[in-house]
């Protein structure tokens, strides 16, 4: 099992690897003290099962189940009948960061539903599709299945790492300066779009002193101030800006406006032209 990814039936990229494991039968041993590398396995059976012993519980692994084999940890397989597996070996940092510290063995996790469903076909896909796939493409795939992995084993409960949570404000910050003209734009759209929780990201911009509804007001009305102050933008009404950059109406762009810069569209529209 070290040893089953990088051959013929496996692919990888600078983090990443992902093998396919067939097999008759096999039995394996990873003794206590046993090194193996620095990674976490994620299995994934696609045929018949296998059964995985881990600080002394057992579970069966079939399709519709997975388990996470820690880097270093002793387990035992046995696979008394055909089957083949999947096996995603993940960098023991991006599981660590993520979770905040090492992440314990996992065995019969459901894949059938929910979270863990979306987790499986999107391994199968990176599988079936890894001989398409450039070495950063496949890493960037294979970060993203971590990611949803973390949510899964964390229950959607555990804190990102600071660090992660930096990143999750950056690239969220960015989705809302190029969407934020989107009526429909919320916290909730953008953390499904983003492939984040929701609580991901009210927990980045909470760091930040914010909230996802206060940054999508704050970059509409930003919008709107810049437009205001640009000469050819000076025939359009305000009701036409106030639909153009996410407001449902001209008094409700009016109110927050007033709100934020102590003025009036009208009035800052007024000042300008005066000057």
């Amino acid at each position: 099992m070290d040893d089953v990814l990088g051959g013929p039936t496996g692919t990888s990229g600078a983090e990443y690897r992902l093998g396919l494991y067939p097999s008759d039968r096999a039995e394996y041993d990873r003794a206590p003290g046993q090194t193996g590398d620095r990674g976490y396995r994620f299995l994934l059976p696609l045929h018949g099962e296998m059964l995985m012993v881990q600080d002394g519980r057992e579970a069966r692994l079939r399709p519709g189940t997975g388990g996470l084999i820690a880097p270093a940890a002793p387990f035992r397989v046995l696979q008394p009948r055909p089957a083949r597996v999947l096996v995603m070996t993940i960098p023991a940092r991006e599981m660590d960061g993520r979770l905040c510290g090492p992440v314990p063995a996992a065995t019969g996790l459901d894949l059938s539903a929910g979270l863990g469903r979306v987790v499986a076909d999107m391994v199968r896909a990176v599988g079936e599709e890894r001989r398409s796939l450039t070495g950063p493409q496949f890493d960037a795939a294979c970060d993203r299945i971590t990611e949803l992995l973390c949510l899964l084993l964390a229950g959607d409960e555990r804190p990102p790492a600071p660090g992660h949570l930096a990143e999750v404000e950056a690239v969220v910050r960015r989705y809302v300066r190029e969407h934020a003209t989107d009526p429909g734009l919320t916290g909730a759209a953008m953390a499904q779009d983003l492939g984040w929780s929701l609580r991901q990201v009210q927990l980045a911009l909470q760091r930040a002193g914010t909230t996802p509804r206060e940054l999508i007001r704050e970059e509409r009305l930003r919008l709107v101030r810049d437009r205001l102050r640009n000469p050819l933008d000076r025939n359009v009404t305000i009701t036409d800006l106030a639909h153009a950059t996410g407001f449902s109406s001209a008094s409700a762009l009016s109110h927050a406006f007033r709100q934020r810069f102590g003025v009036s569209p009208r009035e800052l529209r007024r000042h300008g032209a005066a000057r």
